[in-house]
């Protein structure tokens, strides 16, 4: 009984037992698991930094738990320990920025912006989900990438995208150049990416 069970699971492909799980096989069942949970990880913490923001604006218990879905105890516990803490300087939220966090930001909302135009056909469509969702990292490989396609959009689109082509014009030139040596901006770097984007695309709409 003990050298046929050792034979069946010697005959199993690969030559391993087929009722276990290897561990190639583990990871990429986990894979999206674990992008899904580092988002939602993500995605908490830059909720509290950007309350952390409004506290800063002088905002109200009542208008932040509002905008952000939240109890006004679980936001009254926030507020009360940004407001004991050193004032922070206030950041700046105009659109002509260099760090490249607020730079990527822009790039992200143009991208989005032209996605949300060409649904179907837009070169930048899937890098644009995969950032949004969390798939993807704003790496400088990834970065790079979103910038090859938007400009494959830019070119296909034409004067379509005039206004879209003016403002990536800006956006890469800040990108290319290299860092300026000046104090650290205020916000970290994903709050200053969601402000970017967010700034970037009401810019567009208005000059729409």
């Amino acid at each position: 009984m003990e050298d046929g069970g050792k034979d069946a699971r010697e005959s199993a492909p690969g030559g391993r037992d087929a009722g276990t799980l290897t561990e190639e096989q583990a990871e990429r069942m986990l894979a999206g698991m674990n992008d899904v949970i580092r988002a939602g990880e993500e995605m908490r913490k830059l909720r509290s930094e950007m309350i952390k923001l409004f506290v800063g604006f002088g905002w109200t218990q009542d208008r932040i738990a509002r905008l952000t879905d939240m109890s006004q105890p679980a936001v009254s516990k926030q507020v009360t320990k940004y407001r004991s803490a050193d004032p922070e300087p206030p950041m700046d939220l105009s659109l002509g920025q260099w760090d490249a966090p607020w730079l990527e930001g822009r790039l992200w909302g143009l991208a989005e912006d032209i996605f949300d135009m060409y649904a179907d056909s837009a070169r930048c469509a899937r890098c644009v989900a995969a950032l949004t969702r969390g798939r993807k990292r704003f790496t400088p490989e990834n970065v790079d990438e979103l910038r090859r396609l938007v400009e494959d959009d830019l070119r296909r689109y034409g004067e379509e995208l005039s206004t879209h082509r003016a403002a990536y014009d800006e956006i890469g030139r800040g990108l290319d150049l290299p860092p300026r040596r000046t104090a650290a901006p205020a916000g970290s770097p994903s709050v200053r990416r969601t402000l970017a984007h967010r700034i970037q695309r009401d810019r567009l709409r208005d000059d729409a």
